[in-house]
């Protein structure tokens, strides 16, 4: 087998990502890895004017270095954030790339070349006036050819873990009843027997899907369960089976996160976790 640290960097990026696979890493892991290294390569060669280096070559520390600060600072980005192109690199993605990079000079037996670790922190989390400035962006407006019982459902969903900071698989069990927007003195969503207080634009909000809702489950003829996150439309039929109807079915909690990514990067261009609406602590 030849020797990964000698052999042409890009191929041996090919190798590392099949090692990864391999040893039973996710998919969007092994994915977003390969990414990051190609990332890297491609600083590497423009920065030092070469058309190839061996891995053992790319992963010296002057080269990580020069990468992880131009990264840093914007310069490698192809996509553009909610505070504009130039922004610096959310906190998260500086932590995946040294992750990438230590997981990489480990494949090649460097682990003498480690990088360390930045403390972790939030700096990836929206502030206050970036979380309405997102929610009320989802809310009003709709990419052409998108559709608009998911958008709105979407919405409220992000709307919800602003308001209560709990992440979407904790908000994925709520009920229609676990709702009460008549409650005085302020509407409430109760989340495993606590009471979170709504603001009146997370109440409007919640107020169109709840009424987008009931649209879908009409059709249930009062056998509607209750799950207020529910499919927007029917699933696909598999082996000759029918899927239920809407409504029938909660949403799962990966339909909720790919929802809300697919119309945050359509409406912001930004590929935006609901993790970034959670309030700082």
């Amino acid at each position: 087998m030849p020797n990964p640290r000698t052999a042409d960097a890009l191929a041996s990026i090919g190798s590392f990502m099949k090692a990864q696979q391999g040893a039973g890493y996710a998919l969007g892991t092994v994915r977003l890895r390969g990414t990051l290294l190609t990332e890297f390569l491609e600083h590497a060669l423009n920065e030092h004017e070469t058309p190839s280096l061996t891995a053992e070559e790319l992963v010296e520390p002057k080269r990580a270095d020069s990468w992880l600060d131009a990264a840093g600072a914007g310069e490698t980005r192809r996509r553009n954030t909610l505070t504009g192109p130039d922004a610096a690199a959310a906190h998260d993605s500086q932590r995946a790339r040294i992750q990438t990079y230590n997981a990489f000079v480990d494949y090649l037996s460097l682990s003498g070349l480690h990088r360390p670790y930045p403390a972790s922190g939030h700096s990836d989390r929206l502030d206050p006036e970036q979380a309405y400035k997102l929610l009320r962006t989802l809310a009003v407006r709709r990419p052409t050819g998108s559709n608009a019982a998911t958008a709105i459902r979407t919405a409220a969903v992000a709307a919800l873990v602003a308001a209560t900071g709990r992440s979407v698989p904790q908000l994925h069990q709520l009920n229609v009843t676990d709702v009460d927007l008549e409650r005085r003195p302020a509407p409430v969503v109760t989340v495993a027997d606590f009471d979170h207080l709504l603001d009146k634009h997370t109440v409007e909000i919640l107020s169109r899907w709840l009424n987008v809702r009931a649209g879908i489950t009409k059709a249930l003829e009062g056998n509607d369960p209750g799950y207020l996150w529910i499919p927007t439309k029917p699933g696909r039929e598999r082996a000759g089976v029918q899927p239920p109807k809407p409504g029938l079915t909660r949403a799962a909690v990966r339909t909720l996160h790919a929802a809300h990514r697919n119309l945050v990067i359509q409406t912001f261009g930004v590929p935006l976790r609901p993790y970034a609406l959670l309030p700082r602590r």
